[in-house]
């Protein structure tokens, strides 16, 4: 977390939250109710000041307004950078990579030190060679084709997926277990007698 937020937040600890304002989608870009943010800096800013609130909800913190955060999917994004490396969605390496699933629209997702990601579907095409055998053979096309195809029915498949150094053996989820599974609250509503407000302050810088 900035140094400026956290000296704001110790300045003015009663400043009420917001909800339904600010989102994350699929591919890990911020959005401001639906539109995509386009100022850099701003994107930057949430991003390094984005955390787990610790009761399974997931805010930014907007100098000392708290800013909850609804999830199109998983609380993290994962993509890999032009070195070829995963990063989540705030550019952060990640870290404790241990566990691997496809969900029942296909979709990879991983696990990790920090709950679990979405890998963005962009990535995929550059994941194909990643995909091997429980005995370290690459699996051709077809081969993939059919271990994909068995997890989606629900059938045991033979599949791993090699990153960072790391064989994971890839199961079946599906996406409606994982909010419980991991414990994230991938739409935080303002409890009734809370003082919360339902639109940004207009002190957020760029907005």
């Amino acid at each position: 977390m900035d140094a400026a937020v956290a000296r704001a937040m110790a300045r003015w600890p009663n400043v009420p939250d917001v909800f339904g304002w600010l989102s994350l989608d699929r591919r890990g870009q911020w959005r401001l109710q639906g539109g995509t943010i386009g100022n850099e800096a701003l994107r930057e800013f949430i991003s390094r000041n984005y955390f787990a609130v610790g009761d399974g909800r997931y805010a930014f913190q907007n100098g000392p307004q708290r800013v909850f955060v609804e999830l199109a999917y998983t609380p993290w994004i994962i993509a890999l950078d032009g070195a070829c490396q995963l990063r989540l969605h705030t550019g952060a390496p990640v870290v404790g990579l241990d566990t691997a699933w496809i969900d029942e629209h296909g979709a990879l997702l991983l696990g990790f030190e920090s709950g679990v990601g979405l890998v963005d579907d962009r990535d995929l095409a550059a994941l194909v060679a990643c995909f091997i055998t429980a005995a370290g053979s690459v699996l051709d096309d077809e081969a993939q084709a059919h271990a994909i195809e068995a997890l989606l029915s629900g059938a045991e498949a033979t599949v791993t997926l090699l990153l960072d150094g790391k064989r994971l053996a890839v199961s079946r989820v599906n996406s409606g277990e994982l909010k419980t599974r991991f414990a994230f609250d991938p739409r935080p509503l303002a409890p009734a007698s809370a003082d919360a407000v339902t639109s940004a302050s207009s002190s957020m810088p760029g907005a």
